[in-house]
């Protein structure tokens, strides 16, 4: 396999696919290599945030993630009475969090609930899609490739695999926590070593009834059962694996099911392949080094509460896409992919301790039960739920970003246009968008200079705020106004945009 591309990405998961689409979208050359022979389709994260659903959005995608909710409600027998599927809270550290007690009108909620319905997409169900999204993009994706050497250089990277050798400009590392690719550049890992072990699987259950529903936490760890039909998780506060990629048998989850729970439940089979885990977290000490960068789980791993890894790495896809594309092509300096660290190190920071903070609670002992009954009281709290579902939705991540107005540096929110759609119906080519009320289009004007990378879109609503609003291709807002004078937009396009293609309208 003697090939060249722009962009190589190691990794066929739900990461590398977004990272490989945004690619190929700003016209890049990009294939993608994967060591497995299929997806592995096992149980992993049951559902995506609030930045997932509206990236899905934003391309086109939000129909078919919907179509995937509706199946996922059906199967398990959701609404029941009382429910209400569109608003998904989750929980922490196992503390199921009351959606009754959510303050649902708070702006930051509110501001982002267009994509409610697509919430509740599992992680096999989510790459299935994706996978679908690439190959209509001409992308090939290689299975059975697996990486064995990099070689950079100052023009591109050599890359040596199983295959054969590949040539290629980038390199991108988005496979998983045993990182080939990370290892290979010599990129450290410091964090937190592994204390605990955990399954997941769906089973064929003899006698569920020995089991409680949800989450249920024991002097001897963790378990729940569902909510779909033989889904199970459990968790023990002992020690790691001795073997962390041996397979699983169904032995291993119902003894390990049967030390937490302190029943004789047992399990007669396991429906497609389980996985193991625990709670290693950890955060590479860099995510670029030359022409090599990492992404999703090659970049951080940490324990598997509420699936945040597989949203952090999506989160981490959308930002390092139009990035790498727009140096690929000229039309921003090298630099720019500096600012992918600096944006999403302190997100994935953040993850790696919301998630040691829920392990930290779960434990028997005695002083992690006192914190849990103190955690407890303030998730049974309007502003304690209301926070801890704000986080988990992710709707108040925020990058630090020059300027004044409050959606800059935020995931933009829906945005209603006078004709009916929304803003987010006129990003499906991957470009930056421009919401332009001003009375005269001046900001579309101003940005015309910049070609068809900056998609202007005009809404007859001079009295409606914010009157324009500049909107990166991952999502967030880079300029915002609620006047009629483009003051800051020219800067803001040549901090991200790059050089304009000719001289701006005056």
């Amino acid at each position: 396999m003697h090939e060249s591309h722009d962009v190589t990405v190691v990794g066929a998961g739900p990461v590398g696919l977004v990272l490989a689409a945004e690619l190929a979208l700003a016209g890049a050359s990009v294939q993608v290599l994967e060591r497995l022979a299929e997806p592995a389709g096992a149980m992993k994260a049951q559902g995506i945030n609030v930045p997932t659903a509206e990236a899905l959005d934003r391309r086109g995608l939000l129909p078919a993630a919907e179509a995937i909710q509706r199946e996922v409600l059906e199967r398990i027998g959701v609404p029941a009475p009382g429910a209400d599927p569109a608003r998904p809270t989750g929980h922490f550290a196992g503390m199921v969090l009351d959606a009754d007690l959510v303050d649902w009108s708070d702006p930051d909620l509110a501001a982002h609930a267009v994509v409610a319905g697509a919430r509740m997409v599992p992680q096999p169900q989510l790459e299935a899609l994706l996978a679908e999204h690439v190959a209509r993009l001409g992308v090939p994706i290689r299975r059975r490739v697996e990486v064995t050497a990099l070689e950079a250089g100052p023009d591109g990277v050599v890359v040596g695999t199983t295959a054969g050798t590949v040539h290629t400009r980038w390199v991108v590392g988005c496979d998983g926590g045993h990182s080939a690719v990370r290892r290979l550049a010599g990129i450290d890992f410091p964090g937190t070593d592994p204390e605990i072990t955990g399954y997941q699987a769906v089973a064929d259950i003899a006698d569920a009834e020995k089991l409680a529903d949800g989450w249920v936490v024991t002097p001897r760890g963790a378990y729940r059962c569902g909510p779909q039909p033989g889904r199970v998780a459990v968790m023990e506060f002992d020690d790691p694996p001795a073997d962390r990629t041996a397979p699983i048998t169904v032995d291993d989850v119902q003894a390990s099911l049967r030390r937490v729970s302190g029943t004789d439940v047992t399990l007669r089979s396991l429906r497609g392949a389980a996985t193991r885990w625990t709670d290693n977290a950890r955060q590479a000490a860099t995510y670029r080094s030359g022409r090599i960068l990492l992404a999703g789980d090659a970049a951080h791993v940490h324990p598997p509460f509420g699936g945040q890894g597989l949203n952090l790495g999506v989160g981490d896809a959308m930002n390092l896409g139009w990035k790498l594309a727009a140096v690929l092509t000229g039309r921003a300096p090298d630099g720019l992919l500096d600012t992918y660290d600096v944006e999403r190190r302190p997100v994935g920071a953040w993850v790696l301790d919301w998630t040691r903070a829920q392990t930290g609670v779960m434990r028997g002992d005695a002083k992690s039960a006192a914190v849990r009954g103190v955690v407890a009281d303030l998730l049974d709290t309007r502003d304690g739920t209301t926070y801890a579902v704000k986080q988990i939705a992710g709707v108040t991540q925020r990058v630090d970003l020059p300027g004044d107005h409050p959606l800059v540096g935020r995931f933009v929110p829906d945005l209603w246009l006078a004709d009916g759609s929304r803003l987010a119906d006129h990003g499906h080519d991957g470009g930056f968008l421009l919401l332009d009320r001003s009375p005269d289009g001046g900001f579309a004007r101003l940005a015309a200079a910049w070609g068809a990378s900056v998609v202007g879109v005009a809404d007859e609503a001079p009295d409606r705020r914010p009157t324009g609003v500049l909107v990166r291709p991952d999502g967030v807002v880079a300029w915002a106004t609620d006047s009629a004078q483009p003051i800051g937009l020219e800067d803001a396009l040549h901090r991200w945009a790059g050089a304009p293609e000719h001289q701006p309208v005056g």
